[in-house]
């Protein structure tokens, strides 16, 4: 077995879905079935079964999952610790949102940066996804994390980190329990700046229901949008990891609503030409790593 079957394998006994795993990993579907089945014949027992249409995890499977995740976690590790002896030096440009450089990659640069101490790192505000695709075509940013639904790749290469879920919150002492979107036609909306995924996705699915309400806000940060809502000037649609802390801690709360499931994946992003030094290549392990491992964004 390799590196590359585990990852496969890990994707795959996360997702239960084959189709969804090439797609993430940017494979064909039968080279996911293929690396699948190498795995089973190696280790000579069954990792998945099928029950209908759909496919679930054998008790050997669970057991090697654990494993699984072990090995990639040591493999990562043996790469950073190499590259660590030959101490590389540069600098890497990454594009990233206020809300994955506050809440997601802190821990990624926290052992990266212990792995590379000499490796610079600059962080170019991503206002838009777009803008952060573009700069990565234009050689601007060697690596992004953007908000997105899937596209079509062309020139870049992207991997799906996690399938983002979102919250629509608002004051504690709103008077309202539940949101109709009719309701939200006479409510204050706090959004991001345009050109922003997630409001992209909530303004288009309010137009398509026939809602569009008169009194918006437009803020370029996402904690003076929260900031706001505690204090009562609106409601506000934001990715769960920026307001989970604040619910469970009683400074806003969440209004339960009717309203579209999420499409938008976090993802990591960068020009298929570009050149995969060590501190590159250990960084996009690294993200896929902790991605993976979900540990340090459960608090």
């Amino acid at each position: 077995m390799d590196i590359k079957q585990l990852i496969t394998f890990k994707h795959a006994a996360e997702n239960l879905n084959f189709t969804q795993t090439a797609k993430i990993l940017n494979f064909a579907q039968s080279s996911v079935t293929a690396q699948i089945k190498a795995l089973e014949n190696e280790i000579g027992k069954p990792l998945f079964e099928r029950l209908g249409k759909r496919l679930i995890l054998t008790e050997a499977g669970h057991h090697f999952k654990l494993y699984t995740e072990k090995m990639i976690k040591l493999s990562n590790e043996a790469i950073m610790a190499v590259n660590v002896e030959e101490e590389p030096t540069g600098t890497l440009i990454i594009g990233a949102q206020e809300s994955q450089c506050t809440y997601r990659l802190p821990p990624i640069l926290k052992e990266f940066k212990a792995a590379f101490p000499k490796v610079k790192l600059v962080f170019k505000p991503a206002i838009s996804d777009e803008l952060a695709r573009k700069h990565l075509m234009e050689g601007l940013l060697d690596i992004a994390f953007i908000m997105d639904i899937s596209k079509p790749e062309g020139s870049l290469r992207v991997e799906q980190l996690i399938k983002e879920e979102f919250r629509l919150v608002t004051a504690l002492n709103h008077p309202k329990t539940f949101l109709s979107l009719d309701d939200l036609k006479d409510e204050t909306l706090l959004l991001t700046e345009t050109g922003c995924s997630y409001r992209i996705m909530f303004e288009e699915f309010l137009q398509s229901a026939g809602v569009y309400p008169l009194d918006k806000i437009e803020f370029s940060s996402i904690e003076a949008i929260k900031q706001c809502v505690i204090a009562g000037l609106g409601v506000a649609l934001l990715p769960e990891m920026v307001v989970k802390k604040d619910i469970k801690e009683g400074r806003m709360k969440e209004l339960p609503w009717k309203g579209a499931e999420s499409s938008l994946f976090t993802q990591i992003a960068w020009h298929k030409d570009k050149r995969m030094t060590p501190p590159l290549e250990a960084f996009i392990n690294l993200t896929r790593t902790i991605f993976l491992s979900n540990d340090h964004f459960s608090s």
